[in-house]
């Protein structure tokens, strides 16, 4: 017989370390928090209120901004917060909560990601047809797509996860409530539903995955086959965000849970976590920002009309 237990609520385990330490690393990851909050906010602003910036793939990289935010502030803030009162519990509910959120956002931006790498396949493989493709209905079509995909998903899971007893302790080896975590306080035997959705799951994440890939083939086949080599560089440098943003959230991902899987101590499980969980939405809106002219001129227009002001 299993000793089922009636959980009312998790403890989420800390940052590791003495309180100097654990104090360092909630100051690290507001520091990272504001960062990502001021980069996404500042693009979902330029590309909402700049004319110029009015085309399928700012529209795309907006939406991209609002889930950075979003997903970030899942986790980030009450950890932090945990750290800081040294209180580190939280509700059923709100476990349940949070873990649906943050599959919910992940799964939007990797939907999100499909998108727009088709959105440069069109741009590159067909110029000519691409404002009949890309349409403004057909973009918000693909963008709600995304979006209630990702509820789905993260719906499924949350279903899958808490349809099981738990049996034992309470405590999630994590700085916030996730699959692998939760399930490891399961009892023995009752993973089987949240098991065959992870496997239905990472089947089609690896079909989506294949069919980024031949995206990209085609895309760097049909610039190889432009004459000049500053025009193969120009069209390169379109795609260049976007294949960047894809690499950090699959390298990220792909370690995170490599690494929960070769089964690490706790408190460098709680240190890994957070590459995948802050480094992403941190670093977007460098990547996306940093060379792009449209949005530096659009940054300058804004700043002089606030210097004005």
């Amino acid at each position: 017989l299993t000793n089922k237990t009636i959980i009312m609520e998790f403890l989420l385990m800390g940052f590791p370390g003495d309180w100097v330490i654990q104090t360092l690393h909630a100051t690290l990851f507001f520091l990272m928090y504001l960062a990502a909050l001021t980069g996404n906010l500042l693009i979902f602003t330029l590309t909402t209120a700049d004319q110029h910036l009015q085309t399928p793939m700012y529209f795309f990289l907006k939406n991209l901004s609002l889930i950075d935010i979003c997903y970030i502030s899942v986790t980030v803030p009450k950890s932090i917060m945990n750290t800081l009162t040294n209180r580190y519990s939280i509700s059923f509910l709100g476990c349940a909560s949070q873990l649906f959120l943050v599959i919910f956002f992940s799964g939007t931006e990797f939907a999100l990601l499909i998108v727009m790498s088709y959105d440069r396949y069109v741009a590159i493989c067909h110029p000519l047809h691409y404002e009949t493709i890309m349409n403004r209905g057909a973009c918000v079509q693909m963008v709600t797509a995304s979006w209630l995909g990702g509820c789905a998903y993260g719906s499924i899971h949350v279903a899958g996860t808490f349809s099981v007893n738990f049996c034992g302790s309470n405590v999630v080896h994590q700085f916030f409530c996730d699959v692998p975590s939760l399930l490891t306080l399961a009892c023995s035997g009752e993973h089987i539903l949240e098991y065959a959705f992870i496997i239905a799951s990472c089947c089609f994440v690896f079909v989506c995955f294949i069919l980024m890939v031949v995206s990209y083939v085609h895309i760097f086949s049909t610039i190889l086959r432009i004459s000049s080599a500053k025009g193969r560089v120009k069209t390169f440098s379109t795609c260049m965000p976007h294949l960047t943003v894809v690499t950090l959230y699959f390298f990220s991902g792909i370690i995170t849970y490599l690494a929960k899987n070769f089964k690490p101590p706790s408190s460098l499980k709680v240190l890994i976590s957070a590459l995948y969980t802050v480094l992403p939405p941190t670093l977007n809106p460098l990547i996306y920002s940093l060379r792009n002219k449209d949005m530096q001129m659009a940054l300058e227009k804004l700043t002089g009309v606030l210097f004005i002001c």
